[in-house]
């Protein structure tokens, strides 16, 4: 865990999945601060990290957030998290922060579900373009 960056925010995702490979493309192309790196929750690393938060992958399945040495997030607080940390237009989508987080997360549950049925999975984690290389922890 020490080789982690302390000034970058890590996203664990669902490497296999085509809506959450899709979300983080997305978040590649507005992240202009270079605030975000990522790690798929299939490997290695984010085994370690997911081992280390000390979550229970079998109680939730879901995208992660992680600001070393200072909090991390899970299901629709780090989706709200990740979009007020992007700015823009995805202010937008951390509106809805004032609802309850029971609401929030039973939404972010149906989706999680049901996401491999609506948006489909690939063979294996995606291999980032040289250009985006260095957005990924190995």
């Amino acid at each position: 865990m020490q080789n982690l960056p302390k000034d970058k925010k890590i996203i664990i995702f669902d490497g296999v999945c085509n809506l959450c490979d899709a979300s983080v493309q997305k978040i590649i192309k507005h992240d202009s601060k270079d605030i975000f790196r990522f790690v798929a929750s299939q490997s290695t690393l984010g085994q370690e990290i997911i081992n280390y938060l000390g979550i229970d992958t079998t109680k939730t399945d879901s995208i992660i957030l992680y600001q070393p040495g200072v909090a991390y997030y899970y299901k629709a607080e780090a989706a709200l998290e990740i979009a007020k940390d992007l700015g823009g237009i995805f202010v937008f989508g951390a509106l809805i922060s004032w609802l309850p987080n029971t609401i929030l997360n039973s939404v972010y549950d149906y989706v999680a579900r049901n996401r491999y049925k609506w948006y489909g999975t690939k063979e294996s984690c995606m291999v980032p373009t040289k250009e985006i290389l260095n957005k990924f922890l190995a």
